[in-house]
Parts: structure tokens; C-alpha cells; sequence
């Protein structure tokens, strides 16, 4: 059976959709042929991409951003069936691709799906609270956080086309700034069969399968995506001026090393807030969509998905 190609066309600002034509080309070149579907609102990559592997297809291929790679991946979860995952990365951010150390042409991801070379990679499991109080469950591949990253995306969302990527995320981070609080967190974790508690203050917490976010922050230099453990870091930052001034430390992995930063490894998290009057204002991004709030319970699931290239 034919890859089955599932398509946001509203990434990278609509390019996608409006390239597509030519990139089905390019890709049939590639792959040979192939079936393409459609994204027409948030969710649907889910239900096309188990739809999909359901139906017998050996390799569902998500063509967007990271949210609709993380969509296709739950629907292919969701199936429970063999079918493999491709991606070929059209989106705003690019940070999955990152943490994979590819590039973001197109030829090097045709590249990569037309060798026929299939790496088993960790994914982590979530139960959280949506926005209207029911549990969700939800895989991931990358990074969810809680704190400033719901609010990034909401602002990122908001803005308009032409401002997008590093310097869309890093606008969006600073006012998200201004109005996310510094939160108490209750943390319980395991790691290698032993469970601790602490209290963490952070104004954004991220708990990382791959290693970078926000469009090239480099929240987590030590993740790997097939090392069956999930890299926690919590950042707290006392003012604005101390984000300003410290903020592009992110980019390069050397925030680990500012006063007020911490990271651990865990294989289990479960997280919740102490304040209950922050709660509304502390949300989460889940490989980069705002889904919902704390409290949230995270395992990883070792070598769970097979990728494509």
C-alpha cells in the first residue's frame, strides 16, 4: 500500500499548503507514489493518521510543524498497529527535526524516508487537565512544559504571519513574561527504580524527550531521543530583567548553568501546583500546542515508535 501522506496545510504561515503541488512532485520522485490527505482543523492529523495505519499502511509521513507530527504520531498510536512514521519537516519552529540533528531541506528529509532506514525512538505519555477539567491522556515526542510555553503558543498563534520563527517565539516568550507567575510546583519523580519529592519554583518547567523548543531554544542539551529517559528543567527567574538579560543563554545550552536553574532525569513525573490562584495561568505546551493545565502525570515509553529515516 501506498505512504499515505497527511498534510497541514496551514503550516509555515499557509506555505504549505499553497507549495504543495510542487512538493507532491518532488516527494513522488522520491517515494514514488503516494496518497495525500488534509488537515481542515486542530485534532484531524489524529484521526487521518489512524485512519491510516488502521487501513494497512506501512509508513504515515507528517508534513507540517512538530503539532502535526505529534498528531500523526498519536494516531498511529492510536492504532496500535505496525505502520511507521515519516517526517518532513514544513513547519514554524523545527525544533523535533533539531533534536533528530537534520536539517531542514526538503531533499535531506526525501532523503532520509527513501533510504528505508527505521530507528526505534522513545515517546512519553501524558495524562493532564484540559481546559474544561477532564483528564487527557496524550503521547508526545518532544517537550511538553508548563508556565510560559502555554502562553507562547498562545501568542505565537496571534501573530501575524510575517513574524515567525526564532524572533516570533522570542517576542512571544518576553510578554509571556510579564504575566506568567513564578509557581510553586509539587514534584514527584523516578529515576532507576527510586521515587523522590521536592518543591520546585519555576516560571516555566519542561520535561524533554528531544532537546530543543521555541524554535531553537536549547531547553535540554543533554536529551536523546532513544535513551529511555526524559530530562527535567526548571527555570526560575526573579524579574523581567533577569529573563532579558539572561534569555538568549537559551539558545546556546548555557542557561543550565545560570542561579536558579535546575534539571534532573526521571523516567516517571507527576507535577501540580501549590498556589491554587496561578493555576489558570500556568499552562501547557505539548510539543507546541497549548492543550491544558496542571496537575500532569508523565512516563516515557522506551523506544515506543519506529521512525522512518
Amino acid at each position: 500500500m501506498k505512504p499515505l501522506l497527511v498534510v497541514n496545510p496551514s503550516a509555515a504561515g499557509s506555505r504549505t499548503g499553497r507549495a504543495f503541488a510542487d512538493t507532491a512532485a518532488v516527494v513522488e520522485r522520491a517515494l514514488g507514489a503516494v496518497d495525500a490527505v488534509f488537515t481542515e482543523r486542530h485534532g484531524h492529523a489524529i484521526e487521518l493518521a489512524r485512519a491510516g495505519a488502521e487501513a494497512g499502511r506501512e509508513l504515515v509521513v507528517a508534513v507540517g510543524g512538530d503539532g502535526t507530527l505529534s498528531e500523526v504520531v498519536n494516531g498511529v498510536m492510536q492504532a496500535g498497529g505496525p505502520a511507521c512514521v515519516g517526517f518532513i519537516p514544513q513547519g514554524t519552529g523545527g525544533d523535533f527535526r533539531r533534536s533528530l540533528g537534520r536539517g531542514h531541506g526538503l531533499q535531506e528529509s526525501l532523503a532520509a524516508l527513501a533510504s528505508g532506514s527505521e530507528r526505534r525512538i522513545d515517546l512519553g505519555r501524558l495524562a493532564y487537565t484540559d481546559f474544561d477539567g477532564a483528564t487527557r491522556d496524550r503521547y508526545f515526542v518532544n517537550i511538553v512544559s508548563a508556565g510560559l510555553g502555554g502562553l507562547v503558543d498562545r501568542y505565537v498563534v496571534a501573530m501575524p504571519a510575517w513574524v515567525g520563527g526564532r524572533l516570533g517565539y522570542y517576542v512571544a516568550a518576553l510578554r509571556a513574561f510579564a504575566v506568567c507567575p513564578q509557581a510553586r510546583l509539587r514534584c514527584r519523580f523516578t529515576r532507576d527504580g527510586q521515587t523522590q519529592e521536592r518543591e520546585l519554583r519555576a516560571r516555566v518547567i519542561a520535561v524533554c524527550n528531544g532537546a530543543y523548543f521555541g524554535s531553537g531554544m536549547y531547553m535540554a542539551p543533554m536529551a536523546l531521543v532513544d535513551d529511555g529517559r526524559l530530562e527535567v528543567v526548571a527555570v526560575a527567574q526573579p524579574t523581567w530583567l533577569h529573563m532579558v538579560l539572561r534569555s538568549r543563554r537559551i539558545y546556546d545550552g548555557s542557561h543550565l548553568a545560570i542561579r536558579g536553574v535546575e534539571h534532573f532525569a526521571c523516567q516517571r513525573i507527576d507535577l501540580d501546583v501549590v498556589d491554587e490562584k496561578v493555576r489558570r495561568r500556568y499552562l501547557l505546551d505539548v510539543d507546541g500546542d497549548a492543550l491544558g493545565r496542571l496537575p500532569l502525570s508523565i512516563e516515557v515509553l522506551p523506544g515506543a515508535l519506529t521512525l522512518r529515516g
